[in-house]
């Protein structure tokens, strides 16, 4: 890894820590003049009225960070951020679009609200287009004993996991600093892993929104709201976070098999960081229908709706959460050059049931005030 792109890396990290620090105020400051909050209901754990604009400003900072940092590696004499964007273009366009998609449909569900089919829809064409430009889930490495797939099937289950990966973000944004902090973890992983395979541009991808992440993470989870100085990322930043992680997450399933150098299952290392809010969402979801309730319709049966239930606190219960993403990623990749990746699969959903069974309990035996 020569110097040019560590400086990159952390340049391109520091540009969007700074340049969403300048703008997320600015978006407060509008949303309060104009009456654009997030309004408390029965099923909302926040008391006060609270912006829901704050993912306005992901994307704007993080392709002003690029371009920025782009023009001034071509204007001191440095091309290699520009040659390897061009090595990747086709993959980086049909990306590019995807988000923007995303981001506009982001957008208007904050401002006036979208059904959840037209959604659906639009999330669909992203994954297609993903597909379109290459990034594909078309090797599964062992899981279910699955390994290549026909394109077609490739495809498919490419748009499928792209839908389920940008709800299972959405619908995990129950708590402050939540799915900030479980897409944090993800994207400081991917970026590691990508920078350990060489593909300097995805980290850079990795490391950019994890920079709009922290600032936008010190508002939601230390602001203010009496003072003005609380946001939620809303859909637009749900999202369009989503659609970066499929992204990021479908284009490490498909590093060349060098992963066995380091005797990690390069299906483990795309996906183990989503394994908490993915199985929280399917569990939600199986729930619901068990209950012959619709499976969009939302309630607080999520995994942060029982730890509050049992008395914990919101930060609290937030806290814990990520650190138990944390450590199954971790668990997950050191594992898997010992275990079978299927059989660490079973182990993970196992844990993830029994850990809610155990809290269902404690909350039917807690006393009632």
């Amino acid at each position: 890894m020569s110097w040019i792109w560590i400086i990159n890396i952390l340049s391109v990290f520091f540009l969007c820590v700074f340049f969403a620090g300048i703008v997320i105020p600015q978006i407060l400051l509008i949303a309060f003049r104009k009456n654009l909050f997030d309004v408390p209901n029965e099923r909302k754990i926040h008391k006060c009225v609270v912006p829901r604009l704050g993912g306005i400003a992901f994307k704007p900072v993080m392709f002003l960070s690029f371009a920025l940092l782009l023009a001034i590696n071509l204007t001191t004499g440095h091309d290699e951020m520009f040659k390897e964007m061009g090595a990747e273009a086709l993959p980086l366009a049909y990306a590019f679009c995807a988000i923007i998609m995303l981001y506009l449909v982001g957008i208007a569900d904050d401002l006036i609200g979208i059904r959840y089919r037209a959604k659906f829809f639009v999330q669909i064409i992203c994954g297609l287009m993903l597909a379109m430009g290459g990034v594909v889930l078309s090797d599964l490495h062992g899981i279910f004993f699955l390994h290549s797939l026909p394109l077609w099937a490739g495809i498919l289950l490419t748009i499928f996991v792209t839908v389920f990966i940008i709800n299972a973000i959405n619908l995990i944004d129950g708590l402050d600093g939540l799915a900030s902090g479980l897409s944090s973890i993800a994207l400081l992983s991917y970026g590691v892993t990508f920078i350990i395979f060489g593909q300097y541009i995805y980290a850079m991808i990795s490391f950019a929104t994890l920079g709009v992440l922290v600032p936008f993470y010190y508002y939601n989870v230390f602001g203010n709201a009496e003072k003005q100085r609380k946001i939620f990322m809303g859909d637009t930043g749900s999202l369009t976070i989503g659609i970066m992680l499929c992204f990021l997450s479908i284009k490490i399933s498909g590093v060349p098999c060098e992963a066995g150098a380091l005797h990690v299952n390069p299906f483990v290392l795309a996906f183990a960081p989503m394994l908490v809010p993915c199985l929280d969402v399917v569990r939600v979801y199986l729930h619901r229908v068990r209950n012959r309730k619709s499976p969009f319709v939302a309630d607080k049966n999520h995994i942060h709706h029982k730890l509050l239930a049992i008395g914990m606190e919101q930060r609290k219960a937030m806290i814990t959460i990520v650190l138990v993403s944390l450590s199954m990623t971790v668990i997950n990749i050191v594992l898997s050059g010992f275990l079978n990746i299927t059989l660490l699969f079973v182990i993970d959903v196992t844990f993830w049931t029994l850990s809610n069974m155990l809290l269902t309990k404690k909350i039917i035996n807690k006393p009632s005030k």
